[in-house]
């Protein structure tokens, strides 16, 4: 059932999406063996990541993230609570040094959004850059400029939301 939700939800077709148990550690994806792209945990609590900085694995979401890290896959961790204390930031110092990219889920403003979507969708597609994937949806930054900054969106801009799960590849080799 979970595999119909979320394959309505993305587009994606059959074999493109598994879903597994939250504990069923015996998943391929539990296998240094089992070849992904990276992984993203969005939203990450603080009592995960604390778990994964301690290298414990209680469940399948934190041994996956326990095996991107030791076989040198990107993983991003998108820590959802605030504020943060001592602890939660040495936590995800000691996952960034373990190779690890944190990425607060934290809007930018410089392309001035009205809309959630759009907010949303920046976050997305920083989330994608971070694992290396280039989803060309996204207003980089080129400086300030004469005028108002919206005037540098280009007409051809892509919302996120729109770009099919099946052009998003999240398992096999290296980022095309």
């Amino acid at each position: 059932a979970q595999e119909l939700f979320w394959r309505e939800r993305t587009g994606c077709q059959s074999g493109e999406l598994r879903c597994h148990r939250w504990n069923d550690q015996a998943a391929a994806i539990a296998s240094g063996s089992f070849r992904t792209r990276g992984m993203v945990i969005l939203p990450a609590s603080m009592g995960s990541v604390g778990r994964i900085a301690a290298g414990v694995a209680t469940d399948l979401l934190e041994r996956a993230a326990d095996v991107h890290l030791k076989e040198g896959r990107p993983l991003v961790i998108c820590p959802r609570e605030l504020p943060w204390s001592l602890i939660h930031l040495r936590n995800l110092t000691t996952l960034a040094e373990a190779g690890a990219r944190i990425a607060p889920p934290v809007p930018a403003w410089y392309h001035q959004p009205t809309t959630i979507e759009q907010m949303v969708d920046f976050l997305v597609i920083r989330v994608f850059d971070c694992l290396g994937y280039d989803l060309g949806a996204l207003q980089r930054w080129q400086g300030p400029v004469d005028g108002p900054l919206s005037s540098q969106v280009p007409s051809s801009q892509v919302p996120a939301s729109q770009v099919p799960a099946s052009q998003v590849p999240l398992t096999g080799g290296p980022p095309p």
